[in-house]
């Protein structure tokens, strides 16, 4: 058979566990902007991962692109330098200088193993007397005016360098002297090493937003597995936030399962379970602390009901005596039966709280609390006439399940309250309506006086037991300082709850219960 209390947590667990999930969803302002999403432990350590991938993609990309383009310039160079060895010896001649050919750079150009593409240009004083290219088809074309002045520039000093040809694009040119007084240009396109270079470096990010992907997958997999212990915890100790601690038998949720206490989360279970567990024998302890003085109250308010009642009972029979008594002894029985009254009073609220503190139930029938305010201001106006008493009501009832005499108690202390502590001539209005924010499910009461206000320095205790705002006018108007305290111990009881607001010239109870 489930316990009612195993399936409280349950339900409380899942709640938690939702709220868990949508913690990190996006939100909205209250101009309904959205806002962005909070920074959660999971989202940063898949940030740090992706991060890890691209630095670490980013950096393989760029060297190995980086080193295969060098490399494939080196072998161009060396195609050049080899053209360019080919083209000297056909230039030159070891008996002297020779004249520049007449076919111009085509002599260049027709050597055996020049390579398609290549550029050949005779240069005089930074003037191009004669060049070519070798096209796809084997052909020598004449190249444009801009190509032309591009090679005119490269620097006679038999080092390869990078020109921008015009429309033919990058090229690599190697100029040299001949013996003849002029100079000769060759030139092997880029082309081919930039599509290789451009097409390793695709690959490369191909491979690495795959890798990406698969990472943040493994990763978010990972991660999730690896934050289950925790994301149990914040669900135990959002349930544990969550049950009424103050007061009463609290049942813990069960402890959090630890996978591996090695682990950091692991380590931090363990310690929230120790945690628990002192939680847990602390409010045992104080329950069976307030139960013990409860029963005691209780116990000791019973049984001096007995005694009171007889002290009473012998002080009226005393008055009832034929013969003449001194003044004294009539004063001082009168005081004892006076006396004897006030604590019989004193006795019979500190049983009552001792109940309502028991948790014993209520009657439960349905009060209307319009006629209930209206008895409760008719009693209040005969005993402080010297008050300004008004009321204000709905037409129809308006109807709560509770206890109508414990109800009724509550509007007595009330007023009594307001008749006690303030002045004569100050009026005290008190209204039956719904609450300010529109609950139609829930009924407000407001006792409100314009007397001088309640002293902050007691605001914060002025509902716990045997709390006085003015100690020497309490006492001497018979106050037991269990009047308000009893009034919280009422509503909540009823599932309500009372408020109070004051400033100098207004001081407001307010008592909030459910309908019917």
């Amino acid at each position: 058979m489930t316990n009612p209390g195993d399936r409280g947590h349950a339900a409380a667990r899942r709640a938690a566990a939702e709220r868990t999930r949508t913690a990190g969803a996006t939100t909205t302002d209250a101009a309904g902007t959205p806002r962005r999403a909070p920074e959660t432990l999971r989202r940063r350590l898949l940030l740090v991962v992706a991060a890890l991938v691209v630095l670490v993609s980013a950096i393989v990309g760029v060297v190995s692109v980086a080193a295969l383009h060098n490399q494939l310039v080196a072998r161009l160079d060396a195609s050049l330098a080899q053209a360019a060895d080919r083209g000297g010896r056909a230039l030159d001649d070891p008996g002297g200088p020779l004249p520049i050919p007449p076919e111009g750079a085509d002599v260049l150009l027709r050597i055996p193993g020049q390579p398609v593409g290549t550029i050949a240009a005779l240069v005089d004083d930074r003037a191009i007397f004669a060049s070519s290219t070798i096209d796809e088809e084997g052909e020598l074309v004449e190249p444009s005016a801009d190509a032309l002045r591009a090679l005119a520039a490269v620097p006679v000093d038999r080092v390869p360098r990078t020109v921008e040809l015009a429309e033919l694009g990058e090229y690599r040119a190697f100029a040299a002297p001949t013996n003849g007084g002029y100079s000769f240009v060759l030139a092997l396109p880029l082309e081919e090493v930039n599509e290789t270079s451009a097409q390793l470096a695709f690959t490369i990010a191909f491979v690495a937003l795959a890798g990406l992907a698969g990472a943040l997958a493994l990763g978010a997999v990972t991660v999730r597995r690896a934050l289950q212990p925790l994301d149990r915890v914040t669900e135990t100790a959002t349930v544990v936030s969550e049950l009424p601690l103050a007061r009463g038998d609290v049942e813990l949720p069960a402890e959090v399962p630890v996978d591996d206490e090695r682990t950091e989360v692991g380590r931090l279970a363990t310690a929230f379970n120790r945690m628990l567990g002192h939680v847990s024998a602390a409010l045992s302890a104080r329950e069976q602390s307030e139960r013990k003085v409860r029963r005691f109250v209780a116990d000791a308010s019973h049984e001096l009901r007995t005694p009171l009642a007889s002290i009473r009972g012998y002080a009226e029979l005393t008055r009832l005596h034929r013969g003449e008594l001194p003044e004294d002894v009539v004063h001082a029985i009168g005081r004892i039966e006076s006396e004897s009254v006030r604590m019989t009073e004193l006795v019979e609220d500190l049983l009552l709280l001792a109940r309502l503190d028991e948790g014993r139930e209520l009657r439960r029938e349905e009060v209307d609390l319009r006629q209930l305010v209206v008895d409760a201001v008719g009693d209040a106006q005969a005993a402080g006439p010297d008050h300004d008493w008004r009321v204000a009501v709905p037409e129809g009832p308006v109807t709560v399940t509770g206890d109508a005499s414990r109800l009724q108690q509550v509007m007595v202390n009330l007023l009594a309250n307001a008749r006690v502590h303030t002045p004569e001539g100050t009026k005290v209005v008190v209204r039956v309506g719904r609450p300010t924010d529109g609950a139609d499910r829930r009924v407000r009461i407001t006792v409100t006086d314009d007397g001088p206000g309640l002293d902050p320095d007691v605001r914060s205790t002025l509902f716990e037991r045997f709390a006085r705002g003015d100690a020497s006018r309490s006492r001497r108007a018979g106050s037991t300082g269990l009047g308000l305290a009893i009034v919280r111990a009422v509503v909540r009881a009823h599932g309500g709850t009372v408020t109070v607001e004051s400033e100098p010239g207004r001081t407001e109870f307010a008592v909030e219960l459910p309908t019917a």
